[in-house]
């Protein structure tokens, strides 16, 4: 007897629908979150039935009791799935019955779901872009302290490096005391994290090992190891993305359009997207911007500055980042170097 399984997640409970395929009857139950439990719901389900779950913050361990129990997860795109359910109301039992229906219709929005290994691999190059991210909010803030008061480091083209640093300790005693208190433990932050970003990315080196999907990855203009090893986990398996339009699109390096009569407009990049995915083709595009003058017959350098003077540079930076992301994929299936539109051949000179 088969059956139709929706789960619809919160963060201290799941709401559990079953319904008989053949009768139509349906069984409702709220189970509350604890180790085991979805497991222990699901055992006398049969091997392999889908089970529908939206996607939300801590999905992870609810597909892998879903897989524990010998069933087929289907992680559902939340936003595309309340817009094709069209229903004004919000229940757990009307979100859970439209999962159902949407399952009985085949028009299920199934997101891939990457194996339980890449899922913990991510965690160190997620985790390292939020340190850097912190890295780069702490510099502002102290740059920003320095200059309510007209100082400045001089004669230095990184002012954290280490010739700054002397220069730190003198323009510190220029600052009233409550200021000068509060940037010294901002610096002293700032150490801890530039300390911890390098330890993720040792941990990086020893457990993410040099595969052919990143190491080809690393002839795209701009990338290195550290964004490679990012592209290469958040993309996954190519193979699920049929064009590289597809794939553009996933990582958001294509913009929004609105076209009306006989007048086209292109918005913003798209924000739903997988955002880590989206920092590293930007991240990318703007190091192939920043050495565009040491590689003028580049392709991506002539479509930065062809655009950079008509849409600015945030607009042009998007253009070469959406270069890169359709090159990643053609890169990964043909599994050939990068070969540039402009210079012919497999270089990134």
């Amino acid at each position: 007897m088969g059956e139709y399984i929706a789960f619809d997640s919160h963060k201290h409970y799941t709401f559990a629908l079953r319904e008989d395929q053949e009768t139509g009857r349906t069984k409702e139950r709220r189970i509350e979150h604890a180790p085991g439990a979805i497991c222990a719901y699901l055992k006398d389900a049969a091997a392999g039935t889908p089970v529908a779950v939206e996607t939300m913050g801590s999905w992870y361990w609810i597909v892998t009791e879903i897989e524990k129990a010998g069933l087929q997860p289907m992680l559902v795109h939340a936003r595309k799935a309340k817009l094709m359910m069209g229903m004004i109301n919000k229940t757990d039992k009307l979100d859970a019955r439209g999962l159902n229906r949407l399952q009985r219709n085949g028009t299920l929005p199934a997101v891939w779901i990457p194996p339980a290994e890449l899922r913990d691999l991510r965690e160190l190059t997620r985790t390292r872009m939020v340190l850097v991210r912190q890295r780069t909010r702490l510099k502002n803030r102290l740059q920003a302290t320095l200059e309510k008061y007209g100082l400045q480091v001089e004669g230095c083209s990184d002012v954290f490096g280490v010739g700054a640093r002397r220069q730190w300790t003198r323009l510190w005693r220029l600052l009233p005391p409550q200021t000068r208190w509060t940037a010294q433990a901002l610096l002293d932050q700032l150490d801890f994290v530039e300390r911890q970003i390098k330890e993720f990315e040792e941990r990086q080196r020893k457990l993410l090992a040099p595969t052919e999907e990143r190491m080809l990855l690393t002839t795209l203009p701009g990338v290195g190891p550290i964004l490679g090893a990012v592209m290469a986990l958040e993309i996954g398996d190519v193979g699920r993305f049929l064009t590289d339009e597809r794939l553009a699109s996933y990582s958001g390096t294509t913009p929004r359009v609105q076209a009306s009569g006989d007048k086209t407009r292109y918005g913003r990049l798209r924000p739903d997207v997988n955002r880590y995915l989206k920092w590293a083709f930007v991240e990318a595009a703007n190091v192939a911007a920043w050495q565009s003058s040491r590689h003028p017959n580049r392709h991506v350098s002539l479509l930065y500055h062809r655009l950079r003077l008509r849409k600015g540079h945030a607009k042009a930076v998007g253009a070469v980042a959406r270069h890169l992301a359709e090159a990643a994929y053609h890169v990964l299936r043909k599994k050939e170097p990068y070969r540039d539109p402009t210079l012919g051949r497999t270089s990134k000179a």
